[in-house]
């Protein structure tokens, strides 16, 4: 009995000191932004009186501050390490709050020493003057927390210039270029040449060089330069946090940091799937990601993987990884950002053209993707096709004219390409246009400039529909042809995608008897001339002839009374 009491008093006496040991870890902790804005980073600097084996590794330590909202409801940022050196290790959290008031709340440290709480604070958010996160909305659109509609204008940057590449294509360079040009969206990569954050041995790059650190100090700091950058343009991203060749064994899996090898987990690409200590050191990397960068209103979609599909096969679609097992990875994972990801940031992956069993049926997917080479023609049909099936929005992440090269001799076919696939997308029910691959070509092709004709008929269709987009037939003879209303305003795409001039007078139905006022813009000049002798009989309108040349498009806009409607 007596050992029993000695036991019992010896434990709680253990306790009692693991709770005053506890207690003194965290130190300061100091919110540095005055006044905090809505939608706009607010940062604290915490001081914890530990240092850790792996600060990056939640189950070892974790610190998150837990708010309460105006409204009374929870919010849980996530913190990050910012320095690990004794006796002290400092950490930052930066939380971008998407609601007017007095919020309050406190630090809450789970270690291995146990669990502590700061004494609670608060602050009051002030309004800013930016418009919120994306968030999805229709088939269309994505919607800003304020309300504003969005559609995304843009192409691929998917890397700066690799060390055997013009040094002239950074973000510095490429990122405002397309702000000026009317693009507001773009997509780029996390890989082992750039944004290498998990990769210690980088190749095929002047801009990094191989590091020791848990996560490559070089691209914490290349990444923090970009958040900046955009949101300084007005740009939104999507950022995509591993390629295809990750999971290669002929590409990155050699130097990858879940390869055993290299000292990770996974002994295989599938055990980088299907490993619990391969997923949770993936875990650990999204909370990173999550606290040092989701603040940013300007990162509107996280995407998991390009083209996983280019993993599970190979070049002779012999599978190498099961379907299954990389479903239900994307499926514990995409569960898992949106469980720690305060701002609810847009979520998606990406195939190349082999459909992955299950993986459009992703519950916390936002919206689903593919790639199309060679085959921009038929982009218009994929987008109903996938609707249809799975019920999301579809963005078509990639497109051109080919996926081998930029060789210069096919311009011609890579700039026709580049600009029927915007306004495929424009008059499709897609929240993203495609986005062109080959950004280098097209700006030595000075094409770019190109972007802010699309944007000028987007911005008009929002502006008279509000977000109502209503497609129509459009009879248009041997000239492709497609049809938007938006609110009281028609919108008409023609495209001569043959080798010879025609001329043709499209009609499409309308019921009204308004007046019909309308425009003929030419996108290669953004100019417009009055469209005079529409005529209106029988609830069918007819467009005056056009002669459209080889490979010539116009945009007709009509402008109708409020009664008018397409049929």
């Amino acid at each position: 009995m007596k050992n029993w009491k000695g036991l019992l008093l010896g434990l709680l006496a253990w306790l009692a000191a693991s709770a005053s040991y506890a207690q003194k870890i965290i130190g300061s902790t100091k919110l540095t932004t005055a006044p905090v804005r809505e939608y706009e980073k607010a940062e604290w600097d915490i001081t914890l009186n530990s240092t850790f084996k792996n600060p990056y590794n939640q189950q070892e330590v974790s610190l998150d501050l837990v708010l309460t909202a105006p409204n009374g409801l929870p919010v849980v940022v996530p913190a990050y390490c910012e320095q690990n050196a004794a006796p002290q290790s400092r950490w930052k959290v930066r939380f971008a709050p998407q609601m007017l008031g007095a919020y309050t709340g406190f630090f809450r440290l789970t270690s291995k020493a146990g669990t502590e709480e700061s004494a609670a604070s608060s602050f009051t958010v002030v309004a800013g003057k930016k418009p919120g996160f994306l968030h999805k909305n229709d088939l269309y659109t994505f919607r800003f927390d304020n309300g504003d509609l969005f559609r995304g204008i843009g192409e691929n940057v998917a890397w700066e210039s690799r060390s055997f590449e013009d040094q002239k294509f950074t973000y510095d360079y490429l990122l405002p270029t397309l702000a000026k040009n009317g693009a507001n969206f773009f997509r780029t990569w996390m890989c082992y040449w750039n944004l290498p954050l998990e990769w210690p041995k980088v190749s095929t790059t002047k801009r990094y060089v191989n590091s020791t650190d848990y996560f490559h100090p070089g691209a914490i700091k290349r990444m923090d330069e970009l958040v900046q950058l955009t949101d300084s343009l007005g740009l939104y991203f999507m950022l995509t946090l591993d390629w295809h060749g990750h999971l290669m064994e002929k590409g990155g899996w050699r130097n990858s940091p879940y390869n055993q090898a290299n000292g990770g987990p996974a002994r295989t690409p599938t055990e980088f799937f299907t490993l619990p200590a391969a997923q949770q050191k993936y875990k650990n990397k999204l909370r990173y990601i999550v606290a040092r960068w989701g603040y940013s209103p300007n990162i509107a979609a996280w995407e998991f993987f390009n083209e996983v599909d280019n993993a599970v096969y190979t070049q002779q679609d012999s599978l190498l990884i099961p379907h299954a097992a990389v479903t239900h990875w994307h499926a514990e994972m995409s569960r898992y950002l949106k469980d720690i990801d305060p701002y609810q940031h847009l979520v998606t992956t990406s195939i190349s053209h082999r459909d992955i069993g299950g993986l459009n049926s992703v519950a916390y997917f936002d919206f689903n993707q593919k790639h199309i080479y060679k085959h921009t023609e038929k982009i218009p049909a994929i987008y109903p096709d996938y609707i249809q099936t799975f019920g999301k929005p579809y963005v078509v992440g990639e497109f051109g004219y080919r996926w081998e090269d930029a060789n210069p001799a096919y311009k011609d076919g890579f700039n026709y390409d580049y600009r029927r696939g915007l306004w495929y997308g424009l008059f499709s029910p897609t929240p993203v246009l495609p986005m062109t691959w080959w950004w280098e070509l097209f700006d030595d092709q000075k094409m770019t400039p190109y972007f802010r004709a699309v944007r000028d008929i987007s911005d008009r269709m929002l502006a008279a529909g509000h977000g109502d987009f209503e497609p129509f037939d459009v009879a248009s003879g041997v000239v492709q042809s497609f049809g938007l209303r938006c609110g009281d305003t028609y919108f008409v795409y023609l495209l001569n995608n043959t080798a010879a001039p025609v001329a043709t007078a499209a009609t499409f139905p309308t019921a009204g008897t308004k007046k019909l006022d309308g425009q003929a813009f030419d996108p290669s000049n953004r100019q417009s001339q009055k469209l005079t002798g529409l005529a209106l009989k029988d609830q069918q309108l007819t467009l005056p002839t056009l002669t459209l040349g080889p490979q010539q498009e116009r945009v007709l806009i009509i402008t109708a009374g409020s009664k008018a409607r397409a049929l």
